[in-house]
């Protein structure tokens, strides 16, 4: 019998993508056993969404998934706007989901292009952030900043969505499309690629269950469930478009699944600025000057569909200006709460190709 050798993954690695810990114990080059290690970005956001008023908390949110901070800012406002009883006028959901699948669409390509990086494939790296740094400068046209956004808030959006930004979406998803089948025939075509990910990582449907993971590593499982669908939110239920689904569980099918998604948000984005209608993106209950005097009393749990999969967050007022209590579930905790079961009697290469697979983004891990 072998002696196992304990081998430290990281923190600081760029294949782990982000501060992630990885103690293996390895026999020769074979996974034996894998613990991950977090807690390495702490910043404590759920306490500190206890010491600040409701409005001010959306700074925090979009520090936690940082590459898809939209889809944070919608996730937290499905919860706070009910405490608040603060409904936002059509527009701004319309216009919420136009950003959010536009967030949803720059995660990806954050993530296909590290994906890529992780294999030892530059090029589609490249091609990856010049695509998504179209979508920043559209965040940047609408709101003045690229990444951490903030721009949504209770009761709306902070600022309007004008014709020219229209214009500018449109023309992104008219040229985006075929942008994206180069990509896709970059990873597809190479030989190397498929060979370390095809059959590699298998999740099968009840472990993912068990586990709790959502979102697109759920649905290359087999199992057919988005938020978007399974309980709409905003306007997602007058939209048209469809849930990707493989039952292969591999890495493959998670790189396949993450791929059809972006053909679809592509779809949504297209269709949801056409039906934006006129009126006003605000709630006149919510006016910027009385934001700090807005009270919330009860608990609420809301669930919405991040790029990583079910965002959920539980809120509780006491009838303050400040939640009493905020708690999230991150997806992307859960995913990687799997990737031992992956790994185990891998060769630690394809841990790395396994890991790639779970889109991990830390400021949400660990909060």
């Amino acid at each position: 019998m072998s002696e196992f050798v304990e081998l430290n993954f990281g923190p600081q690695h760029p294949s782990t993508h982000g501060v992630l810990r990885l103690k293996a114990k390895l026999d020769g080059e074979i996974i034996r056993e894998l613990e991950p290690v977090i807690g390495y970005l702490h910043r404590d956001a759920e306490k500190l969404c206890e010491l600040t008023f409701y409005a001010d908390n959306l700074i925090l949110f979009d520090r936690m998934d940082y590459v898809g901070s939209m889809l944070m800012e919608s996730g937290y406002l499905e919860a706070a706007e009910k405490i608040l009883s603060i409904d936002p006028p059509e527009r701004a959901q319309w216009i919420r989901v136009v950003m959010n699948e536009l967030s949803r669409i720059a995660a990806h390509l954050v993530w296909a292009g590290a994906f890529g990086l992780d294999l030892g494939m530059l090029t589609p790296f490249f091609y990856c952030f010049a695509e998504r740094d179209k979508i920043l400068d559209i965040f940047t046209e609408i709101c003045g900043t690229r990444q951490e956004t903030n721009y949504m808030s209770i009761g709306g959006v902070y600022q309007d969505i004008t014709p020219e930004i229209m214009d500018h979406i449109l023309e992104f998803t008219e040229t985006f499309p075929k942008r994206l089948e180069e990509i896709y025939k970059l990873f597809v075509k190479n030989d190397v690629f498929i060979s370390r990910n095809k059959g590699i990582g298998v999740l099968d449907r009840e472990t993912a269950i068990d586990y709790g993971v959502t979102g697109p590593m759920l649905r290359a499982s087999g199992v057919n469930y988005d938020v978007r669908k399974a309980k709409p939110y905003l306007v997602y239920d007058k939209v048209n478009f469809e849930v990707p689904v493989s039952y292969k569980g591999d890495n493959l099918a998670r790189f396949l699944v993450r791929f059809e998604e972006l053909r679809q948000s592509v779809k949504i984005v297209r269709e949801a600025v056409k039906k934006i209608p006129d009126g006003p993106h605000f709630n006149p209950k919510a006016k910027k000057p009385m934001m700090i005097r807005l009270r919330g009393d009860g608990e609420y749990y809301a669930r919405t569909e991040s790029a990583k999969g079910e965002f959920g967050v539980y809120i509780v007022g006491d009838g303050g200006v400040k939640p009493y209590r905020v708690r999230v579930r991150s997806p992307t905790f859960k995913n990687l709460s799997v990737l031992p079961v992956l790994a185990k009697d891998q060769m630690i290469a394809d841990m790395v190709a396994i890991s790639g697979t779970l889109d991990l983004v830390f400021g949400e891990i660990d909060r």
